[in-house]
């Protein structure tokens, strides 16, 4: 078996992984909590589907890149959170709860919003609204609900398989990450005479600066959560969005997969700076 088709497999894995230990750590009672904070859920549309978006057009604007690379750098505005965004999230000593009902938000903003939105911002692009719809709901949302479901019937039992799964999502990240180097590494080389890593930095670091700053009343936890989700991109969906253009644009592919170590090493980042930032009060309730 090739690498080039070990490297869906192990994408797969850790996005599954990474969710299930979300859900197995999850306290689905303060989550339902924040749903209902109208506040919260207006940010969190308002950062992923109209700030984002804004952004990536201003940069478009700012940097001569290619037609194919600005296309791709829109594409990616409009998937937030990573699935390695719970990992982030515990380096960074945010509220898991707040990030579990983030992550229910965005990723059916992405579901929702990624296929109507995508055709209205890059010209000739037409996208299977059930093709992109699909690896979500089975990537994203159906691990999630599982790990909700056994911390919600059998919590000691959660709490034995949280360690297992967990450990297995950073592993397949590490494992993703080595494998986009491997088989990829000469395409993103190719982009260094570009603006295109530039441009993908500038979007991470504003996007993420933005939305931790302007907080409008969130606890500390919270905002470093929302900024960290809006950082990393959902990488499963922009795949599937990407595999639904017809004819893509040459150089639209190597854009997307810039995406998955570059909006690690940025959150990375961040996530070690909003943890030395924690409040003591915080840190004990989160």
């Amino acid at each position: 078996m090739s690498l080039e088709a070990v490297f869906p497999i192990t994408v797969v894995v850790f996005t599954v992984s990474n969710l299930a230990a979300m859900g197995l750590e999850l306290n689905l009672r303060e989550a339902l909590k924040t749903l209902r904070n109208a506040r919260a859920i207006t940010l969190i549309l308002l950062w992923g589907w109209v700030v984002g978006p804004v952004l990536a057009w201003l940069i478009i604007k700012l940097l001569p890149l290619r037609e194919a690379h600005g296309d791709g750098l829109l594409l990616i505005s409009l998937a937030p959170t990573a699935p390695f965004f719970p990992l982030m999230v515990r380096r960074a000593r945010g509220d898991m709860s707040f990030a579990g009902a983030f992550m229910f938000v965005t990723t059916l903003g992405v579901v929702l919003l990624l296929p109507v939105m995508a055709p209205l911002l890059i010209e000739d692009l037409a996208l299977s609204v059930w093709s992109l719809a699909k690896p979500l709901l089975l990537m994203v949302l159906l691990p999630l609900l599982i790990g909700c479901a056994v911390r919600l019937s059998a919590p000691n039992v959660a709490e034995k398989l949280f360690a297992v799964v967990k450990k297995i999502g950073g592993i397949f990240l590490l494992i993703v990450l080595v494998l986009t180097l491997v088989i990829y590494g000469r395409e993103m080389l190719s982009t260094l005479g570009s603006f295109a890593p530039g441009a993908q930095i500038l979007f991470f670091i504003a996007i993420t600066a933005i939305s931790y700053r302007v907080g409008l009343g969130l606890k500390q936890t919270q905002r470093s959560s929302m900024a960290l989700g809006m950082c990393t991109r959902n990488i499963a969906a922009v795949f599937a969005a990407y595999f639904g253009i017809t004819n893509p644009p040459q150089g639209l592919f190597v854009m997307v997969v810039l995406v998955v170590p570059l909006a690690a090493i940025v959150a990375l980042v961040a996530a070690r700076l909003f943890a030395r930032w924690v409040p003591e009060d915080e840190a004990i309730d989160s």
